[in-house]
């Protein structure tokens, strides 16, 4: 089955279970999954039980999508997403994001769980991704030709809509928030980086490390969706501070900076 037909059979799937169109996109990733559980009118179902989705078992995930309304706008919004260290096939991880166009969806939030590069950030801060370093070693767009889904070569020049980054800065500043500006450096993970790598990722640019986000966003530009990203810093990256790296700590300081989190995406869903 080609790609196009295969995203078209899940989208008609979906569209089976809603009376309405979803607008906008939204990947919640670790820790951050709570907005979903918000969603008026909420039509909830398992990635196991879409066709073409996987399952995800990242603690913090729900896996689970999410469709209906949140601040006045119909939302297709993902409770978790798969990661390259899951050992998923990276055009799988993206599925969901071509998907998520052809069901309607014209923008895409993403956020995710970082860890900071730059020693000049704050754990529970929270930071618009203006750029990213792709250290995957992959590409969700080898071996896909498509023309009926995007052109082969894809222009990330604006890979995050900048018009959509300054919607972000102005909301960050009437709510009072600090909106640290940071590039962000994709790995494959799951081990966290060792401190040698994170003088690496500063020394060229880098702000934030994580191990998600880049390939929904290459995905995203190449099926015509407008990309903004924003980020929770759970974390000093390796050898900043003198203390091991834990996945709870993810967890706890998501969990401390949901409600900052949660205010910030819910006053930019209507401008989105």
């Amino acid at each position: 089955m080609k790609l196009s037909e295969k995203i078209a059979a899940t989208a008609e799937f979906i569209r089976g279970k809603i009376d309405f169109q979803p607008e906008l996109g939204l990947i919640l990733g670790s820790g951050l999954g709570e907005l979903g559980d918000e969603v008026e009118d909420a039509v909830v179902i398992s990635y196991e039980d879409i066709p073409g989705f996987l399952p995800s078992r990242v603690e913090g995930h729900a896996g689970q999508l999410v469709l209906g309304r949140l601040e006045n706008r119909n939302v297709y919004l993902m409770q978790g997403r798969y990661h390259y260290y899951e050992g998923h096939p990276i055009q799988d991880i993206v599925f969901p994001v071509q998907v998520m166009q052809a069901v309607g969806c014209s923008t895409m939030l993403v956020t995710n769980a970082s860890g900071a590069v730059n020693q000049g950030y704050s754990v529970g801060s929270l930071a618009l991704i203006d750029d990213h370093i792709n250290f995957l070693g992959n590409n969700p767009l080898i071996g896909v030709q498509a023309p009926d889904v995007g052109p082969q070569f894809v222009d990330m020049t604006y890979a995050y809509d900048p018009e959509l980054k300054e919607l972000a800065r102005q909301a960050a500043r009437s709510l009072k928030i600090t909106l640290e500006e940071a590039v962000y450096v994709a790995s494959m993970g799951p081990s966290y980086e060792t401190p040698a790598t994170v003088r690496m990722y500063r020394r060229l640019g880098g702000d934030l490390a994580g191990m998600s986000t880049v390939p929904e966003v290459v995905a995203a530009n190449h099926c015509g969706l407008r990309v903004l990203g924003l980020s929770c810093i759970t974390n000093m990256g390796a050898g900043i501070l003198d203390q091991p790296l834990d996945h709870a700590e993810v967890i706890e300081t998501t969990e401390k900076a949901k409600d900052k989190f949660k205010r910030l995406v819910r006053k930019l869903i209507p401008q989105l």
